[in-house]
């Protein structure tokens, strides 16, 4: 009688096969619903990324295409030198950060003013040493010219500020119009 004592004690809460098949639908059923709800849970609330507090703005900046067109107004006024200076240039040249020629000092402007206007604004456009390019920007490149023409002439140098193109363009028009008409009329004097 003991041997059938010691036989019952080693069997599981299984004693047939009906239960045998619910146990091992149940250990893998109830994890998959499990899963299920919590993937449900998670992805419910649509959650806005990090740092954004306007999901439309935000989600329109990651989508938005390469590249942009900016339209500005052609036909504005161009600003002189010292705007210009004063809106682009003045954070590094006033203070002479990053090596930046300090405006106004003759030694430190000498050396750039001997290698030409032309070169000048060409650096100043193209960007030289820790001076980033300027062309391009909030002005046109003839405005930075103008901002050169001003920081160097304030260094000693005397540099002629750039006429607005269309207005070289028509002084150019208007003097080849008048030594066009010069020889018709000295031809016609003869």
């Amino acid at each position: 009688m003991s041997d059938t004592h010691h036989e019952e004690a080693h069997t599981g809460p299984i004693k047939n096969p009906k239960q045998l098949l619910i146990a091992v639908l149940a250990s893998f059923v109830i994890p998959i619903f499990a899963i299920i709800g919590l993937v449900l849970y998670v992805t419910s609330d649509n959650k806005p990324a990090a740092g954004a507090v306007d999901t439309q703005k935000a989600t329109a900046a990651r989508i938005q295409k390469v590249g942009m067109v900016e339209v500005r107004d052609a036909n504005r006024p161009l600003a002189n030198g010292e705007a210009v200076y004063k809106a682009q240039c003045a954070a590094c040249h006033a203070t002479g950060a990053a090596g930046a020629p300090k405006f106004g000092d003759a030694a430190a402007w000498s050396a750039r003013i001997k290698t030409g206007f032309e070169t000048l604004v060409q650096s100043a456009l193209k960007g030289k040493g820790a001076m980033a390019p300027q062309g391009g920007g909030d002005f046109s490149d003839t405005e930075i010219a103008r901002a050169v023409a001003f920081m160097a002439n304030a260094g000693g140098a005397k540099f002629e500020e750039p006429a607005a193109p269309a207005a070289a363009a028509s002084a150019a028009g208007d003097g080849a119009s008048v030594a066009a008409a010069a020889p018709a009329a000295s031809a016609a004097s003869q």
